[in-house]
């Protein structure tokens, strides 16, 4: 078997390296936080084997506590990261409170002479760490459950491990050691340290890179402005195709609006958008599907819909919009919005009736604007 200490070696390897991965990680995209409270944890993990390497053969109580404080503190960053990476939450008073009654509950029992009891109290602290990051990640499998699912089962191993080691202090019974455990247990707890450590760094670096390239996805789909679908997004999503019978398209642009841009600045418009497209998201079903296609031009794409629930739809919007008008500090500003409604025949492709629905919105603004028209049907030939 491998010595101990040769494990030791090999886990604050793996834990600096993995430390400055996540580190390099963390400076590329400084929004995902979990990433430094991995790091810094990785760097407490390389600290407390740094002091337990250079003990020169003491385990006295200061070795104990200048070694285990920064584990115990590794841990808890290591939980508060996979805290943060599972739940988007940057909530930290509960993983601080959890690690303060790590820390004082050790340290107390190394301070009373209980070395035994309190290494024991140490492994299950961490044990309690590690496992909480497993569950953290159980309950967001979702969002890419085979690679979150390992992440589980190494959680769980690398838990146990450090359930192991307390058991076998109970088991022995020395409330006084003289030098750091070394049984069984402490070797697998090592060899766990180092299979886990290497796994789960590289699962979330992996993860972490997924989410990534999701976000950009993300951005380069959605309109900065109003957070909802751009113009290519929307025709990614329709463009292939037939529409089916019963999509209602619907046709949206706010009037004069370069008069409220010329009149009451860009600041003033800005407010406009924003103001319609939070309307337009509460003025729709939840599946239903929105898009800003131009600079005040919107549509809407509503699944199996007759004409009349959808020009119904397009007033009750319409309407919203002229009774609450956009506000900007303490100013408002009232804006109006014609539309223009098309429902999709057997053969026609979306855009087909985006067109359609485009020339109802002309009528609209064609008949006094503020208003919303429907496109008849036609046959395709």
């Amino acid at each position: 078997m491998i010595d101990n200490a040769t494990l030791l070696i090999a886990i604050a390897f793996s834990s600096a390296a993995l430390m400055i991965a996540l580190l390099i990680s963390w400076l590329n995209a400084r929004e995902d936080s979990y990433l430094m409270s991995w790091a810094a944890g990785m760097a407490f993990v390389v600290v407390a084997l740094a002091v337990l390497g250079l003990r020169d053969g003491r385990y006295d109580t200061a070795i104990q506590i200048g070694a285990f404080s920064p584990l115990l503190s590794g841990m808890a960053l290591i939980h508060l990261g996979s805290f943060q990476f599972a739940t988007a939450s940057q909530r930290r008073t509960p993983a601080l409170l959890l690690w303060l009654a790590a820390m004082f509950s050790t340290n107390l029992t190394f301070v009373l002479g209980w070395s035994g009891p309190a290494t024991a109290l140490l492994n299950i602290w961490c044990a309690v760490f590690i496992a909480l990051s497993g569950r953290y990640f159980w309950q967001a499998r979702r969002e890419s459950p085979l690679q979150m699912i390992v992440s589980v089962v190494l959680f769980g191993l690398t838990s146990l491990s450090f359930l192991a080691c307390a058991i076998a202090l109970v088991v022995e019974g020395n409330l006084v050691l003289s030098a750091p455990p070394n049984n069984w247990a402490e070797r697998f707890n090592s060899i766990m340290a180092i299979i886990g450590l290497t796994g789960l760094g590289a699962l979330g670096l992996t993860l972490n890179q997924s989410r990534v390239t999701r976000r950009h996805r993300d951005e380069a789909q959605t309109d900065a402005m109003t957070g909802l679908l751009n113009r290519r997004a929307l025709f990614d999503r329709f463009s292939l195709g037939e529409l089916p019978e019963q999509t209602a398209v619907l046709m949206f642009d706010i009037d004069h609006f370069k008069q409220i841009n010329d009149q009451q600045g860009h600041g003033a418009g800005d407010a406009v958008i924003q103001h319609f497209g939070n309307i337009m998201q509460r003025g729709v079903r939840k599946n239903d599907v929105i898009a800003r296609i131009g600079g005040e031009e919107f549509c809407a794409v509503l699944p199996k819909m007759s004409i009349e629930e959808a020009r119904a739809i397009a007033e009750r919007i319409r309407e919203d919009f002229d009774q609450h008008p956009a506000r900007l500090l303490a100013e408002s500003f009232p804006a109006t919005v014609s539309a223009g409604v098309a429902i999709a025949m057997a053969g026609e492709t979306f855009s087909v009736v985006l067109n359609r629905a485009d020339t109802a919105l002309y009528k609209a603004k064609r008949q006094g604007r503020n208003r919303v028209a429907g496109s008849p049907a036609r046959s395709v030939a």
